[in-house]
């Protein structure tokens, strides 16, 4: 178990007034057992109205509605959270799920549906050869050891890229080109196994990089797939690893593109386009 500390600030600035429209939060962890919020702290600038509800996947979702025009927008958040999830491969699979092929009970089985459907179903073609590699009609393998083959092989076959245009490459684009950015290798991990039959969704947060520079952290994405028996497990196809304690957890979504942490939009001229700067800085701290 350890205590992380999130400062993450974003701000963007205009070049005249702006009216600023409704914005989308998503900034507040997601709680559960293994995750616990100790402090969170919003600040926002200028005047506003702040609300927050829970959506369809259970994400802390916060609308804020502005008071006034402004010249900048600042949204700085602050979280202390504790994080328990230190023995990511203790777990344990219902017996029929072991191995793979399986099919979902019943009683979980429509639950699940939207997590199996495709995304990207025109990236079929390309995205079925490369799964060959994997697995094969026929043949009967031990469904972690699939899913730790897959994620492995996506950081091995596909180089890191930092990324700053808005959305997802579709997993053609990523086997294409062989590079991409967090949000793309775990959109190729999830779209991968949900053309497996899998049910998987994407995660937005943060991880947690021992001895990473002041404000040189990031939000990250990674994937869950859903194992009978052991819930949603996490996979980061950016490290190759199952999702520990180093990973705080903030949304998640059935399809990649719908959980920025901050979404929204203003009304001003042609030439108001804003400058935005973000910072994130991550690091532990004594309970």
């Amino acid at each position: 178990m350890q205590h992380l500390k999130i400062k993450h600030r974003t701000i963007y600035k205009y070049p005249t007034e702006v009216t600023l429209l409704p914005h989308k939060l998503l900034l507040s962890p997601r709680e559960g057992h293994y995750v616990r919020i100790k402090k969170f702290r919003l600040t926002i600038t200028p005047d506003h109205q702040l609300r927050w509800h829970r959506d369809a996947h259970d994400n802390s979702v916060g609308v804020v509605n502005f008071l006034k025009q402004g010249d900048e927008l600042v949204i700085a958040s602050e979280v202390i959270i504790e994080a328990r999830d230190d023995a990511p491969l203790d777990f344990l699979i219902e017996s029929y799920a072991v191995s793979y092929p399986f099919t979902y009970r019943v009683e979980e089985a429509n639950d699940l549906l939207p997590y199996q459907q495709q995304a990207y179903l025109s990236d079929n073609g390309m995205l079925r050869g490369w799964v060959r590699q994997f697995w094969r009609n026929g043949q009967t393998i031990e469904t972690y050891v699939l899913l730790d083959n897959i994620n492995k092989a996506i950081t091995e076959q596909i180089t890191y890229k930092v990324r700053e245009e808005p959305g997802v490459q579709s997993p053609a684009v990523t086997l294409r080109d062989k590079t991409g950015s967090c949000r793309d290798m775990a959109t190729l991990f999830i779209e991968a196994c949900r053309l497996l039959g899998l049910a998987a969704r994407f995660i937005s947060g943060y991880q947690y990089i021992e001895g990473l520079a002041t404000d040189a952290g990031a939000t990250h994405a990674w994937s869950e797939i859903y194992l009978p028996g052991a819930g949603w497990k996490g996979f980061d196809s950016t490290t190759g690893k199952l999702v520990d304690n180093h990973y705080i957890p903030i949304a998640v979504a059935t399809h990649p593109e719908v959980v920025p942490p901050i979404s929204g939009a203003f009304a001003g001229a042609i030439e108001s386009q804003p400058v935005m700067t973000v910072t994130v800085d991550i690091t532990a701290v004594n309970g």
